[in-house]
């Protein structure tokens, strides 16, 4: 193995970091209630991956069994109790806990729990998962047609 292509041609390094407070409030939902924190985005990290936080109310729901066709998709367990589905079970993951989903992999999540729950949700490489949060709740009035132009769009291929 070696490592990637080099990116930065110069010589002494530049001013580009991104930082972004833990009070800056949710890019999507509530304080307090579901939201998503946009961490890194495709834009930011120039395609490399896209990196969010998922914070879930107590029996919160989440997507049924999926796969992605171009990104993978890792799950990390900062506080609570999420249920994630590996393709094969459904796990009780706990803070700490970590899950990596392939390409093509079949997987799910939500929060079952009587308590919040909060991840990290990585995608790589980046793909535009912004719109995808924020339009999601729109497909409960869209047309078959219409919801199946926007999961192909956004690589979610559902299986139930």
């Amino acid at each position: 193995m070696s490592y990637p292509k080099q990116v930065y041609m110069g010589d002494d390094g530049e001013v580009s970091a991104d930082f972004r407070s833990a009070k800056t409030p949710p890019n999507v939902g509530t304080a307090g209630g579901d939201a998503i924190h946009y961490l890194a985005t495709m834009t930011t990290t120039h395609g490399e991956f896209g990196l969010y936080r998922v914070q879930m109310g107590p029996h919160a729901g989440g997507p049924g069994t999926h796969f992605h066709k171009t990104i993978s998709e890792s799950f990390f367990v900062l506080d609570g109790t999420v249920r994630l589905f590996d393709g094969a079970q459904w796990i009780d993951a706990r803070k700490g806990d970590f899950l990596h989903v392939p390409q093509g992999g079949l997987h799910a999540f939500r929060n079952d729990s009587d308590s919040s729950a909060d991840m990290l949700l990585l995608f790589t490489p980046g793909a535009p998962r912004e719109e995808y949060f924020e339009k999601l709740s729109l497909l409960a009035d869209a047309t078959d047609e219409e919801r199946a132009g926007f999961l192909l769009k956004h690589d979610s291929y559902f299986v139930d």
